[in-house]
C-alpha cells in the first residue's frame, strides 16, 4: 500500500486517509437520496435511480483514487443532474434513456479530450484570474449551502435570501457546531471534522432538531435496475438536436470539472495531478450513462477530505466502498444531520476564499470577469452558468480593449460554444 499510494512522499498515514475517506462519504451520502429523488423526475424509478447513483460513485472514486492517486471524488453533479431531467428530458423532451445516451456521447467527447492534446490546449487556454475565480465562486456556494441547510437563510419570492429562523433547533445546532468546528480545526486536533460531525449530530439529538429512528438494514430491488443499466437509446441519433444537446452538456462536464480539478490539485498542491484526474473523471462521465444516471463532476466537497488531511487515492477509495456499502443500509444515511454536515461545509468555503488574493485587481480585463464568476457561480447556484460568463466576457473585454493577442484562440472557441450552449438552453 505504501509503495502504491505513496503515503509517506505525500505526508500522511493509513489512519488519516482511512478518517478523511470516511469524512468525505459522510459529506457526500446525501447524493445518493438526492440525485435520485431528480432522476425520478425524469422518469427513472427511484430505487433504480439508488443503485445507478451508488454504483457510479462507487466507480467514480475507485477508477480515480487508482488511476491518479488523488483524494477527489467522483459522484453525479448538483446542477448537471438538474439539466439532465429538466432541460434534455422535460423540456426537451426526450426520454430518459435517450438522455443517458447523451450522457455517454458527452463522456465519449470528453474522454477524446483528456487522451489527446486537446486537454493541454484547453487547461493552458483557461487564464489563471478565471480558475481562481471558480474555486472561490465555489467556496461562496458551499458556504451559502451551508447556511441554507441549516435554515440560517431562506429564499422566497419577495426576497433573493433572508435570515431565517436563528432561534430553531437546526440553526442553533450549526452555529454551536460551526463554532467548535473552527477550533477543532484551528487547535488541529486530530479527526477534527470527523469529531466535528459527530458532535454536532448530538448537539441536534439533544436540541431536538433531529431524532434518532434507529438503524434499519435493507436492499432495494435490484430487478427493477435492469430495466435502468446500460439501457441508452439511440432512437434520436439521426436528429440534429440531440446532437447539439450532446455538445451541450459535453461543455458544461468538461469546463466544470476543469475548474474544479484546478481547485482541488491547488489545494494539494499537487498540479501534476491534473491531467490524470481529468482522464479519470472523463472515464467515470461515459460510464455514467451505463449505469443509469447523469454525469458525475468531481465534486466540491472533496474539499472536505483533503482538509480533514486526504492526501492520497485511498481517501477516494475508501469512500467508494463506503458508497457500496450503503446498499445494505440506505435508510441509515439519514441519521446524520444537515445540520452537522453544514459547518464543515462553511469551514471549507471560508478556506477556498483564500485564493482570491491571487487575483490582479489592477488590470479589469483580467479582474471583472473572475469577479463576475465569484458572484454569479452562488447567485445563479449554477457552477457551469456562473462560469460561461466569465468564459465569455473574459475574450470580448481583451478584443474591446485592444488586448485581443493576450487570450489563446482556443478561448475564443470556448467562449463561442459557452454562447452557444445559452442559445441551444434558452432560446430552443
Amino acid at each position: 500500500m505504501e509503495c502504491f499510494f505513496k503515503l509517506e512522499q505525500h505526508g500522511t498515514t493509513i489512519a488519516k486517509e482511512l478518517s478523511a475517506g470516511f469524512i468525505s462519504y459522510i459529506t457526500v451520502v446525501y447524493i445518493i437520496i438526492v440525485n435520485a429523488t431528480i432522476l425520478a423526475v425524469a422518469g427513472i424509478p427511484l430505487e433504480a435511480g439508488i443503485i445507478a447513483t451508488i454504483l457510479t460513485s462507487f466507480f467514480g472514486c475507485l477508477i480515480i483514487g487508482l488511476w491518479s492517486n488523488t483524494p477527489i471524488l467522483l459522484i453525479p453533479g448538483m446542477g448537471i443532474n438538474a439539466m439532465f431531467t429538466y432541460t434534455i428530458v422535460q423540456s426537451g423532451g426526450f426520454s430518459w434513456q435517450e438522455a443517458l445516451a447523451m450522457v455517454f456521447v458527452s463522456g465519449l467527447i470528453f474522454v477524446c479530450i483528456t487522451f489527446t492534446p486537446l486537454a493541454k490546449m484547453i487547461t493552458t487556454s483557461i487564464p489563471d484570474s478565471l480558475k481562481e475565480a471558480i474555486t472561490i465562486g465555489i467556496g461562496i456556494l458551499l458556504i451559502l449551502i451551508g447556511f441554507d441547510n441549516a435554515g440560517i437563510i431562506t429564499s422566497s419570492e419577495h426576497t433573493l435570501l433572508a435570515i431565517g429562523d436563528l432561534s430553531s433547533p437546526r440553526a442553533l445546532t450549526t452555529f454551536i457546531g460551526l463554532i467548535i468546528t473552527v477550533l477543532l480545526f484551528v487547535k488541529n486536533v486530530p479527526g477534527n471534522l470527523l469529531l466535528s460531525i459527530l458532535i454536532t449530530s448530538l448537539l441536534s439529538i439533544w436540541f431536538g432538531g433531529d431524532t434518532f429512528k434507529g438503524i434499519s438494514l435493507s436492499m432495494p430491488s435490484f430487478q427493477e435496475y435492469l430495466g435502468v443499466f446500460g439501457k441508452v437509446s439511440w432512437a434520436q441519433a439521426g436528429n440534429s438536436v440531440f446532437w447539439l444537446t450532446s455538445i451541450s452538456l459535453a461543455m458544461v462536464v468538461v469546463f466544470e470539472n476543469i475548474g474544479l480539478i484546478h481547485g482541488h490539485s491547488n489545494m494539494l498542491k499537487r498540479p501534476d495531478t491534473s491531467k490524470k484526474s481529468l482522464q479519470a473523471t472523463a472515464v467515470s462521465v461515459l460510464s455514467s450513462g451505463i449505469f443509469g444516471t447523469s454525469p458525475t463532476v468531481a465534486s466540491v466537497e472533496t474539499a472536505a477530505g483533503i482538509t480533514a488531511g486526504g492526501r492520497t487515492g485511498l481517501t477516494s477509495i475508501v469512500t467508494g466502498f463506503l458508497f457500496l456499502i450503503s446498499l445494505l443500509f440506505i435508510p441509515v444515511i439519514k441519521v446524520v444531520p444537515a445540520s452537522a454536515v453544514s459547518p464543515i461545509l462553511i469551514l471549507i468555503g471560508v478556506l477556498m476564499l483564500q485564493n482570491i488574493v491571487h487575483i490582479s485587481m489592477d488590470d479589469l480585463t483580467e479582474s471583472f470577469p473572475a469577479l463576475l464568476i465569484i458572484v454569479l457561480i452562488p447567485l445563479t447556484y449554477s457552477i457551469a452558468d456562473g462560469m460561461a460568463i466569465g468564459f465569455i466576457l473574459y475574450p470580448l473585454m481583451k478584443l474591446l480593449m485592444g488586448k485581443g493577442r493576450e487570450v489563446h484562440p482556443a478561448l475564443y472557441m470556448i467562449a463561442i460554444l459557452f454562447i452557444s450552449n445559452f442559445v441551444i438552453k434558452y432560446v430552443f
